[in-house]
């Protein structure tokens, strides 16, 4: 009797099969899952996991933002057809490189070798599968590594570039590398391009500018931000160009709270319902990071941005970036929502513009608009734990004040246009004419003369 019910509890071969054929099933969507192009490998939870492929869902809201025009930088689209007409320039780029070096005694093997041992470290880097081989995924690296550094060095003075070179005659090709280079999908790590700068330098260079100054400098020439930047920012680094072009605009002084210091916090109203409630808009200085935004005194004080293909760009791969590695600050992800409340119609871009606060050569002020908001669309971010999250209570704050509220709706009802003025002004003598008949009226009448 205890042999049956042992035999009961046992499962049967049927029972057996068809885990079997399941855990096959499982073994087989998993490795299909694997060589997905967007699923998360384990790894990508980690602080040097870095390199995303954008959601899906950002996708569909903002395109082929995220993905290069030209030029592939990194295995993600490493081999796109699309991308063929500069692959040709990478191979031109590294020969005149190994020509170069070639004093050193230096060859194509040694800058092989000196990425070999940062393979692995590479790897982890990205969030999804990579599918190349040891030896493929290093030239990937190196290639692409190199045709980045010889680029900066040439728009950086430190070697000539040919009057001539065919790279250079489309003019329309150099401002797509300058979107191409900062998109989320289209890096490789800092650490890999820094190794090959430093193997690479001439005798004489060691002095000269360093990469990331390299860097702003080839950035520079469409942010054409002060020359003090290069040297303030000699010593920082990144995970990736993005991130440290990305890193370079959080100014000092902004961090993120680390407690909660305010509850129940609300993101503020679209600009010209600020406006109504007594707010004003007042630009900064355009020296300051456009992320250093103040509320002083009922005046909101925000730097002058320069909307156009780039800067749109730049954003969106920031606040992607952002979104994927929970590692890193939230700044450019609160710039987005801050504009993003502040924007609803192109009403609202006309007036930032009248007041020097968007400087606009991205296309109609309904175009900016609809750029800004797809800009915060679907995004995370924790309203009490942002670094302007001193100013969204305060603006709420001040907007609670019904004194606020009543000055600023006589102020906009009365005082708006020199017509609204001048109709007040008049009904205001009127009512003085008024109440002086009226009383000189009563007067002759309890005090004939």
């Amino acid at each position: 009797m205890g042999n049956d019910s042992v035999g009961e509890n046992e499962p049967s071969d049927h029972v057996i099969k068809i885990w079997q054929v399941d855990k096959e099933r499982l073994t087989s969507m998993q490795e299909k899952m694997a060589d997905s192009p967007r699923i998360l490998l384990h790894s990508s939870g980690k602080s040097s996991c870095s390199i995303f492929r954008v959601p899906q869902s950002l996708v569909e809201i903002n395109g082929r933002c995220y993905q290069p025009y030209v030029v592939s930088i990194g295995p993600y689209h490493h081999g796109d057809p699309r991308l063929r007409m500069i692959e040709e320039h990478k191979w031109r780029f590294l020969g005149s490189l190994l020509k170069r070096i070639e004093s050193k005694g230096l060859k194509l093997e040694d800058l092989l070798e000196s990425v070999h041992p940062l393979e692995s470290k590479a790897r982890e880097c990205y969030s999804a599968n990579i599918s190349f081989s040891t030896d493929e995924f290093i030239e990937i690296l190196v290639l692409d590594g190199c045709f980045v550094i010889e680029l900066f060095r040439k728009f950086g003075g430190v070697i000539r570039f040919e009057a001539d070179d065919p790279l250079l005659s489309p003019s329309w090709v150099f401002s797509f590398f300058l979107r191409d280079l900062i998109r989320i999908e289209n890096q490789i790590p800092f650490f890999v391009l820094e190794c090959l700068f430093d193997l690479t330098l001439m005798p004489g260079e060691e002095s000269g500018p360093n990469l990331s100054t390299l860097t702003f400098k080839f950035f520079n020439n469409t942010l054409d931000r002060p020359e003090e930047y290069f040297n303030k920012f000699r010593d920082l680094k990144g995970k990736h160009l993005l991130d440290l072009l990305r890193t370079s605009f959080i100014p000092e002084g902004y961090e993120e709270p680390r407690q909660r210091k305010y509850t129940n916090t609300r993101v503020i109203q679209c600009i010209s319902k600020l406006h109504r409630a007594g707010i004003r808009l007042q630009p900064a200085g355009k020296d300051e990071s456009f992320l250093v935004i103040r509320f002083r005194h009922g005046a909101l004080q925000m730097p002058t941005i320069t909307i156009d293909d780039f800067m749109s760009s730049f954003l969106l791969n920031c606040v992607a970036y952002e979104q994927c590695h929970r590692h890193c600050s939230k700044h450019m992800t609160t710039y987005a929502t801050f504009l993003d409340c502040l924007i609803n119609t192109a009403k609202d871009v006309e007036y930032l513009c009248d007041k020097k606060i968007i400087e606009s050569y991205f296309g109609t002020d309904a175009e900016i608009a609809k750029f800004i908001n797809n800009l915060g669309k679907d995004v995370t971010f924790d309203i009490e734990m942002c670094y302007l999250s001193e100013l969204f209570y305060a603006v709420e704050h001040y907007c609670g004040k019904h004194r606020h509220v009543q000055w600023a709706s006589f102020k906009y009802t009365y005082f708006n246009t020199p017509w609204s003025f001048i109709s007040a002004l008049a009904a205001f003598v009127l009512l003085v004419l008024t109440v002086a008949q009226t009383f000189f009226t009563i007067l002759a009448y309890v005090r004939p003369p």
